[in-house]
Parts: structure tokens; C-alpha cells; sequence
């Protein structure tokens, strides 16, 4: 069974990068295609980036041009880089492994 950890949020200023972690174990990490999702408060979960297990990239509306998505086998995770971060950035971003979720970490954006 998966099993994953996100790290990495926390409390950046409006303009500000942040680098999250997903690492997951239980599993042969090659064959799982990964994602970021986050949901703000009183908003639906919605889709940051995918990445497949052949490294195939999507990146939804909400953050495209803004952040990306990498992969690292060796060590099993998967990254979220988020630049220029924005107040309406703040929620709670959830890792994702096929149909497994992570418990979500919160990134806050705020002065």
C-alpha cells in the first residue's frame, strides 16, 4: 500500500517561492503517477500538476507559469516548486499517488 509525506509548507509573503515534498514508500515508486492538488477554504480540491510515471507534465489553470512539477526516483518524490505566490495561493496542497492521497500540508500566503 502507499503510503505518502508531504513537507514543505508554511508561512510565505505575498511574492514568495516555496518548495514541497512528496515522498512515498510501500510501493515501486517508477509505476506511480503522481500529482499536487490543494484546496482553499470553501473551495473545491483542484488540480496543481501532474506528473506520470513516464514524466509526462499537466499543470492546471489555477497555477501554470508559476510552478513546477519534478520527479526524483532515487529517493522516491516528488516536488512542487511555487513561485510569485499569491494570498489566493493559501490552501492546503495535497500530494497524490494514482488514486492514493497524502494527509496535505498548508501553505499560507500572507504579509
Amino acid at each position: 500500500q502507499v503510503r505518502l509525506a508531504e513537507s514543505g509548507g508554511g508561512l510565505v509573503q505575498p511574492g514568495g517561492s516555496l518548495r514541497l515534498s512528496c515522498t512515498a514508500s510501500g510501493v515501486d515508486f517508477a509505476i506511480l503517477n503522481m500529482g499536487w492538488y490543494r484546496q482553499a477554504p470553501g473551495m473545491q480540491r483542484e488540480l496543481v500538476a501532474t506528473i506520470t510515471r513516464s514524466r509526462d507534465i499537466t499543470y492546471g489553470d489555477s497555477m501554470v507559469g508559476r510552478v513546477t512539477i519534478s520527479r526524483e526516483i532515487n529517493v522516491n518524490a516528488v516536488y512542487l516548486e511555487m513561485n510569485q505566490l499569491t494570498p489566493e495561493d493559501t490552501a492546503v496542497y495535497y500530494c497524490r499517488a494514482n488514486t492514493v492521497w497524502g494527509q496535505g500540508t498548508v501553505v499560507t500566503v500572507s504579509s
